[in-house]
């Protein structure tokens, strides 16, 4: 998060290849520091890469007004909202916006986080808009359909726990499983890891955060997770329940996405926190979120289709005369 110290630029330049001298001599001062040349481009391609979803979604908002204006000159009677596009531009300039403060406030927690939830709205609006062109309407129980959004909001809040575990570097609080440093419940300070508003490595005192506030931090996201996994499983068998196939396809979906992201959050623990693990439990949490949100927006489609199918009943038809 601080390859390129400063924002938009890397010292001020367009690119790492400009600021060589600075890159080397930061690095040369600590070569383990967060400057270096990998770094630097790393952070510098997600910000070339961030620049060109931004642009996209621009023109996915422009591409929706004219959209709009088409279908009303053709008369027809169904054309996506362009409005959802509107709030996906206006969630984009928040997430730049949460970027720069990302660098600009030293990775400083909440803003980390919030930035990364930043993302997930993102990948959810993207994700509720592609079925809007896409009618595959999947028929299921109001009971299953609201499982489904309990468990969306209950991954949400689990993301968040998960950035506040990354953004603290609270991974390696507990390095074995299903045990924390040998013991089922380890000392551990709330105060301080749910301190919200407070610098990186600093409690809410003022003073450098305790270990115990890491373990905390980590041990109520080993919680949650067994919490999202068991509605995961719940979900899944209401699907499977049903006998539809389509139905037992999300199922098996949803069992798969689940244990890769137990693997992967295993291989944080475990094995030390290696960058792939980590990269893989994030994408893991980034794919479940998109299969419930593309369900959800099937599951709504189902229901619309049936009440407008719903004959008009005649007692109905009588009193609106």
């Amino acid at each position: 998060g601080l390859g390129c110290p400063d924002w938009p630029g890397c010292y001020g330049n367009a690119s790492p290849l400009g600021a060589r001298a600075e890159i080397h001599a930061a690095e040369t001062a600590m070569p383990t520091g967060p400057v270096t040349r990998g770094k630097a481009w790393v952070e510098m391609v997600h910000r070339y890469l961030a620049t060109a979803v931004g642009v996209l979604i621009t023109v996915l908002m422009i591409a929706s007004w004219m959209e709009r204006r088409r279908a009303q000159r053709a008369g027809e009677a169904r054309s996506v909202s362009p409005w959802w596009a509107v709030a996906t531009f206006v969630a984009v300039c928040l997430q730049g916006a949460f970027g720069a403060w990302t660098v600009t406030m030293k990775l400083y927690p909440a803003i980390v986080t919030a930035h990364l939830l930043g993302g997930v709205v993102l990948l959810m609006l993207l994700a509720a808009q592609s079925q809007a062109y896409v009618q595959a309407p999947l028929g299921m129980s109001r009971g299953v359909a609201r499982g489904a959004a309990l468990l969306a909001l209950l991954c949400v809040v689990q993301i968040a726990l998960g950035g506040w575990v990354s953004t603290n570097y609270a991974v390696l609080a507990c390095t074995d499983f299903p045990t924390c440093q040998g013991s089922w419940w380890p000392a551990m300070d709330f105060e301080h890891g749910f301190t919200v508003l407070r610098p990186l490595g600093i409690g809410h005192d003022g003073e450098l955060i305790p270990f115990a506030a890491l373990t905390a931090i980590h041990v109520v996201h080993r919680v949650a997770a067994m919490i999202v996994f068991a509605a995961i499983g719940l979900l899944a068998w209401g699907l499977w329940r049903s006998g539809a196939s389509d139905q037992r396809r999300w199922a098996m979906g949803l069992m798969g996405v689940a244990a890769w992201q137990l693997a992967s959050g295993l291989g944080n623990v475990v094995l030390g926190w290696p960058l792939i693990a980590a990269v893989a439990h994030t994408g893991g949490a980034g794919a479940l979120i998109t299969l419930l949100t593309v369900l959800l927006a099937r599951a709504h489609q189902a229901r619309r289709a049936a009440t407008t199918a719903l004959p008009e009943r005649p007692g109905v038809a009588a009193s609106a005369a």
